[in-house]
């Protein structure tokens, strides 16, 4: 286990130092890592506003055996540096580990140009992308070396959040926590929406309604087990993301099933549109996305 007064900056220093093909980039976006640049001297590159260039010399510095991580917000990572990604990065399975900022809700404040909700599908489509998406700063500290062990691109969904959970299954590749055991309905869920989705079991408890809900950490790979057995085992399963409806988890969801032959009610719970700029609070009670309004939802699909 880490200590708990490691940041996510301490975490990714100590493993420049243990693995000296480590080198730490980012597009002018510092904010968790002002203290590296200081620390590292020539192996902290900031290429400015320039993502396509970002992804290019991390590709670059891969083919000569460094391992780069990158760091950008989630938007102008994933969407305006995709096709770098995707034929530098991509096409040859570089070791490249990209680090996208303020993904999905955390966005917050900031209008549609700036909000990644539909990073997951891009990234998902790039073949050998790894997909790691911790629900809070604990994860996102226990998944980061396993993320750079791996031989493959990496894509994680930044989130420095203080734990709201407590977590009994320790982050590993392709495995995902389940919390409860109920039959009544399961939540497939990721990232920030963890919180919301224990916050709508707690709500569902007090309704009679038995839940148990599945922290999936990584998209890519997938604990395929893990969502054949809510939809096994349940009575409905909703999926949860603050993602666009297409491409994101319930695509994932609908695709297992449909190869596995499996039919079970299925209710997403995903962004339509952008969603209206405030601050995280509001941002969720306004989109529906609270762990109560879940709750609503769900007891009403139950009903039907």
């Amino acid at each position: 286990m880490l200590p708990s007064a490691m940041s996510y900056e301490d975490v990714l220093y100590q493993l420049t130092q243990d693995h000296p093909e480590v080198v730490v980039m980012t597009a002018e976006n510092r904010a968790a890592i002002r203290g590296l640049p200081e620390k590292l001297g020539p192996r902290f590159v900031d290429v400015g506003i320039c993502e396509q260039t970002l992804v290019g010399a991390a590709a670059g510095l891969a083919l000569r055996g460094r391992i780069p991580v990158v760091h950008a917000l989630a938007s102008f990572l994933t969407m305006r540096a995709f096709e770098f990604i995707r034929t530098d990065v991509g096409l040859a399975r570089l070791p490249v580990k990209l680090v996208g900022g303020v993904p999905g809700f955390l966005s917050e404040a900031n209008g549609p140009t700036h909000q990644a909700i539909e990073d997951v599908a891009l990234m998902r489509s790039v073949p050998g992308m790894e997909i790691f998406c911790p629900s809070d700063e604990e994860e996102l500290l226990q998944g980061l070396p396993l993320a750079l062990a791996s031989p493959a691109p990496a894509y994680i969904r930044f989130n420095a959040l203080t734990a709201g959970v407590r977590h009994h299954v320790p982050v590993t590749w392709g495995r995902a926590e389940t919390l409860g055991s109920g039959s009544d309905v399961a939540l497939l869920t990721y990232g920030l929406m963890v919180h919301e989705g224990v916050a709508a079991l707690e709500e569902l408890t007090k309704r009679g309604i038995s839940g148990r809900l599945v922290n999936l950490r990584t998209l890519v790979p997938l604990d395929r087990q893990a969502i054949l057995l809510a939809g096994r085992e349940t009575k409905l399963v909703v999926t949860l993301e603050d993602h666009l409806l297409t491409g994101g988890l319930f695509s994932i969801t609908s695709e297992l099933w449909a190869r596995e032959g499996l039919a079970t009610r299925l209710l997403p719970v995903a962004l339509q549109s952008w969603f209206t700029p405030a601050m995280l609070p509001d941002v969720l009670r306004h989109e529906g996305f609270t762990g109560v309004q879940i709750a609503e939802r769900i007891a009403r699909e139950l009903t039907l």
